[in-house]
This record gives C-alpha cells, structure tokens and sequence, in this order.
C-alpha cells in the first residue's frame, strides 16, 4: 500500500470528526459518536502501526484489527444513517468511503497470508 492509502485514510479520520461535531448533542448520537471515534480512528492507528511491524505475522494482525475496526464502523455508521435525520449525505458517504478502505484491507490481508505461505 503507499503514501495515498495512509492519506486517504486519514482524510476519512478527518471527515468523521467533522461529522460527529456536526451532529445533535442527543444521548443516542453521543454513544454512538464515542464508539464510531473510537473505531475509525484505530483503523488508521493499526495501519500506521502496522508500517512498523517487527514480523510479517504482527504486520498482518495490525491490518486485520483495522479491518475489524472498519467492520466495527460500519455498524455505527450504520445506526447513525438509521437513527438521525441529519447529515445523511455525509453519512453515506463515508459508509461508501469505509467500504471500499475495507476491500483494501481484506484484499491487502488476503495478498499478505499468500506471501507467508510462499
């Protein structure tokens, strides 16, 4: 992967501040707003950490827990786009966005395992 995967998912990071600081401060959208923040800032912190990776075997757990975290954000995004009026433009989006980050990321994890096995 290069400089412009890491780019693109730190712009989508940047868009889902954005929208969590756009929507309204109602308990439903706060919990949901924690845990989106949660996960879809790990999916680039693991991707990062993955750059870093002291064996290919950590390497790729770094990119599977970010795409499990890409899966986790899906669900949230998912509940935000069912559950508030506002924002639903943004909303779909970044489900759009974060489905195509995460057939990167499988498809990258998938390429990655064949290579060990070689």
């Amino acid at each position: 992967m290069t400089k412009d995967f890491k780019e693109r998912l730190y712009i989508f990071v940047l868009q889902v501040i954005k929208l969590i600081r756009k929507l309204p401060h109602e308990l439903v959208n706060e919990v949901i707003s924690k845990q989106l923040m949660r996960s879809s800032t790990s999916i680039l912190a693991n991707y990062i950490e993955a750059k870093s990776a002291s064996s290919k075997k950590d390497y790729i757990n770094f990119f599977t827990h970010a795409l499990k975290s890409a899966n986790e954000s899906k669900v949230w995004l998912a509940l935000l786009r069912d559950t508030c009026q506002n924002n639903q433009e943004n909303i779909r989006y970044l489900l759009k966005e974060l489905g195509e980050i995460s057939n990167i990321i499988a498809a990258s994890i998938i390429t990655l395992k064949k290579n060990v096995k070689e």
